[in-house]
Formats: C-alpha cells, sequence, structure tokens
C-alpha cells in the first residue's frame, strides 16, 4: 500500500506520496490557512490527501508531521506555534475526517526518522535530528525506532533554557536554545549588539563570510551557543550522529567551527588542566566521535519521514 506524508507547516502543507522503496512518487503543497483557524486546516488536509490520492489511484496510509505533539493525557495538540492547533483533538478529527488511521508526529521527529533511516544517519544505531529555522527542535532514532518519550517531548532541546538572562520564548520562559539558535535568534543578536535590525540570519552569514567584523562577532557568539546546547544533548544521549536540518544548517561552518565548539563542552576531559588551551582543544576534538552532519534530503526529510510512520509492507 502507498504512503502519503504530509507536512504541516506554518505557511504551506506539503504532501507526498512515497511506494514501498521509498521513492516519492508525487508532491503536491498548498498554502496552510493558518489566519482563517483550526477548521480550515482540516478541510485543508483533507483536499490535500484525496487529491495525492486520486493522482496515486489507491487510498494510502497517512502520516502527518505536526509543530507540536499530542498529549498523552488529553489526546490534544501541544506545544504548537501554530497556536489554532493547541488543545485541539487534531489526531480524532482527522481520523475522522479521513476515514481511516492516522500517524502523527512533531515534525522534528519525522525529520529525524526519514535521515536515520535512509538519509544522512542511515546505519547508525543513535540518531539525533536537529531543526534550526524559524524554531528550534529535535528527535531521536534508535535502532530506526522513532522515541517519542512518555509525554512525546524526546529530543525537545529548543526549549531548555541556555541564558537565563535571554530574549522571552512562547513557552513562557526566557533564553531557551530555540530564542539564541534560530533564526530570527541570530538576527536578534546581531541588532542587539548594533548591526542592522533590517538584515535576516541569512544575510548575516553572508555579511560575516566577507569579512563584515560585527557580523562575525555575530556568528561567534552563535558557534559557541551552538556548541553549549548541543553538548549537552550528546552528554545525555551520547549519539552516533548528529543531523543538521532547517534554514539554519546551511551554515557550513556548523560542521567544521561548531563541531570544534561542542568538543569543548561535550564531558570528554583530558589528563590534567593545566594542559595549554590549544593542546586542550585538539584532545578534546579528537575524543569527540560523534558526527555532526548536514542533511541528506534537504527540505524533504520532513515530509519523508511523516510517510515513513507507516513502514513500508515490504519491509
Amino acid at each position: 500500500m502507498l504512503r502519503i506524508g504530509l507536512d504541516l507547516g506554518g505557511t504551506k502543507t506539503e504532501g507526498i506520496v512515497m511506494n514501498e522503496a521509498g521513492k516519492m512518487l508525487y508532491c503536491e503543497r498548498l498554502p496552510t490557512p493558518q489566519a482563517d483557524g483550526y477548521d480550515a486546516i482540516l478541510k485543508n488536509i483533507h483536499a490535500l490527501v484525496f487529491d495525492l490520492e486520486k493522482k496515486a489511484g489507491q487510498s494510502c496510509h497517512v502520516g502527518i508531521g505536526t509543530p507540536g505533539a499530542i498529549s498523552t493525557r488529553t489526546g490534544c495538540l501541544k506545544n504548537s506555534n501554530t497556536v489554532c492547533l493547541n488543545g485541539k483533538p487534531l489526531k480524532d478529527d482527522l481520523e475522522k475526517i479521513l476515514a481511516r488511521p492516522v500517524r502523527l508526529a512533531n515534525d522534528a521527529n519525522c525529520f529525524a526518522l526519514s535521515e536515520a533511516l535512509d538519509g544522512a544517519g542511515q546505519d547508525a544505531g543513535v540518531v539525533f535530528g536537529v531543526i534550526m529555522g524559524t524554531g528550534v527542535g529535535g528527535g531521536i532514532v534508535i535502532n530506526g525506532q522513532l522515541i517519542e518519550g512518555l509525554q512525546h517531548i524526546a529530543g525537545e532541546w529548543g526549549h531548555n533554557v541556555l541564558e537565563t538572562d535571554g530574549p522571552p520564548c512562547y513557552c513562557g520562559k526566557h533564553g531557551c536554545v530555540e530564542t539564541l539558535l534560530s533564526g530570527p535568534g541570530l538576527a536578534h543578536d546581531y541588532a542587539l549588539h548594533g548591526g542592522d535590525p533590517s538584515l535576516d540570519a541569512k544575510q548575516i552569514v553572508t555579511h560575516a563570510e566577507q569579512g563584515d567584523v560585527r557580523a562575525e562577532a555575530a556568528m561567534q557568539r552563535y558557534l559557541d551557543r551552538f556548541g553549549r546546547a548541543l553538548s549537552t544533548v550528546i552528554n545525555i544521549l551520547d549519539p552516533d550522529v548528529v543531523v543538521l536540518g532547517g534554514g539554519m544548517s546551511n551554515i557550513a561552518r556548523l560542521c567544521t567551527d561548531g563541531r570544534e565548539r561542542v568538543a569543548r563542552y561535550v564531558f570528554n576531559a583530558q589528563g590534567s588542566a593545566n594542559v595549554a588551551g590549544d593542546r586542550m582543544s585538539r584532545a578534546t576534538n579528537d575524543e569527540l566521535r560523534t558526527r555532526i552532519l548536514p542533511h541528506v534530503h534537504g527540505d524533504s526529510s520532513g515530509v519523508r519521514g511523516a510517510a515513513q510512520l507507516w513502514p513500508a509492507e515490504n519491509s
């Protein structure tokens, strides 16, 4: 049976049809009618699923990657930055309008699953998938199985507090990883230190590459925060591979300079604290075995992972 995967984003909803071999057969996108509310989003998903099934010529399993996660206490969506979805029985309502079982997972979990099964983390035992874009999220896959956790929040490193005096977060705390490592987080930090507030994250990265001193200083703060934030995850999970996704993952330095910053903070102490700084840095960098890699499937990772919530029937 073919599988449909949907990636429910704040501005667009993307859908694909995937066969048993993992090949994408059809793809379609519709704007997400967030401003029109919850019922409009349900109708949008219904229309997209049945249009894809018309192209496929058959009924399909449906998996959906969502912002937020389903509460194991209430069965309703929580933690979504598409706020009209919060507190709604999304899974139950979708199963009613689509007249079939539906599998839902956080969009970062779907990204991690896709990259673990046949992407950058293929054949690795433990994979941590990172999303850094307008928000920051993560997912954990162990031996090919998605780990959602008791409260469906496994991998949510974006809402650990990194700096207690940092910017406010929509979750109610201050200085969350998301407020500092997201694209808007980099832009805010750059402006806070005298940079042009009209520049977005991509432009700041380009200015740094061109030798702009203020932009490079912002990048150095960003890389250090990346190192501190990700080292905490590695200290706890000790994954084989960290796969980077989202718009900020296009910063190539994250896999080089960023990995070196991670190595500084991971618990891999080498001998005496009196060792010279550069020698200590080389030693800790050599000791870090975790691979930090860019994604393979690009923007399609999330929607592929949503389809892969249903295992291939020939696997």
